[in-house]
């Protein structure tokens, strides 16, 4: 029988300081030993090809990131990611030969991984002016130099002029989530205008539970967060069903124009709430 005493002590008590003495590392102070762990048992789950294919890149430990250690091999987060991305897309996609644009690069470690497994004829990047120095410089110091020729830069400012035409191939990873919905439908027309084929992978929505990241930027950043892309609805990104019912209106609004087809799509294989997608326009066959 449950006395009135029990069910004061069992309230709440496996997510507080008590069980996490028990059984659990409190999550407020052991973040980094909570994503090492996600990355150790993410590692562990990599096909044999993916794993070869990490192992060809060099360089991985330019900037000094978190990594782990499995089967004697140093992996962290964004090669990981990016090895499963480009292993999706050369499923789907001819790369060697391809030219390519990805909008949006950060660093660049999607290019460093995807032109280091295959023989790319152009890779472009787009992104904003400030980023762009990282980005070269990243760039020049881990790919070879016959490589790094073939990566040209432009600036967000300018990518209604400076964005290539005739592309097999465009790249969105993460960022248009972060961009103004205008900003967002600006490059999809330039995708629609100009390529063949376009891959997508990101949020299929945003969180507000204050408990993942205490808001630490403040209000102001979470409103701008909110705000940004084009899938502003807010989801429990930790309920598979949630996620898949709105990863429909993530394929939906990624569409770059009326004449493009979902060739195919998918859970990512690490984020809870991330989705990929290629799209193929019709207007454009390739043999690819």
């Amino acid at each position: 029988m449950i006395v009135e005493q029990d069910t004061e002590a069992l309230q709440g008590f496996r997510a507080d300081d008590a069980n996490f003495r028990l059984t659990l590392w409190d999550p407020r102070t052991n973040g980094v030993r909570y994503l090492k762990t996600l990355l150790y048992s993410a590692a562990g789950r990599l096909s044999p090809l993916e794993r070869e294919q990490l192992r060809r890149i060099s360089h991985r430990d330019v900037g000094g990131p978190i990594t782990v250690r499995h089967d004697g091999e140093e992996i962290d987060m964004d090669y990981l990611r990016a090895v499963q991305e480009v292993g999706y897309l050369a499923e789907r996609v001819r790369l060697d030969g391809a030219r390519i644009v990805e909008i949006g690069a950060g660093y660049g470690r999607t290019g460093h991984a995807l032109m280091t497994a295959h023989d790319v004829a152009e890779y472009h990047i787009v992104e904003q002016e400030e980023s762009l120095p990282l980005a070269r410089a990243y760039l020049r110091t881990v790919l070879a130099p016959e490589q790094f020729a073939k990566v040209s830069f432009h600036s967000a400012t300018d990518a209604a002029d400076t964005f290539p035409h005739d592309v097999d191939l465009a790249v969105n990873i993460d960022s248009f989530a972060c961009m103004p919905p205008d900003a967002v439908r600006g490059y999809l027309r330039l995708v629609d205008e100009r390529c063949r084929a376009f891959y997508v992978n990101g949020p299929v929505g945003k969180f507000l539970d204050k408990e993942l990241d205490n808001h630490a930027r403040g209000a102001d950043e979470v409103a701008t967060a909110l705000s940004n892309g084009l899938l502003t609805e807010v989801i429990d990104i930790f309920d598979s069903e949630a996620v898949h019912e709105q990863s429909r209106r993530f394929v939906s609004v990624y569409a770059p124009g009326e004449r493009w087809e979902c060739a195919a799509e998918a859970a990512t294989p690490v984020w809870s709430y991330y989705w990929q997608a290629l799209y193929r326009s019709s207007k454009r066959r390739h043999t690819a």
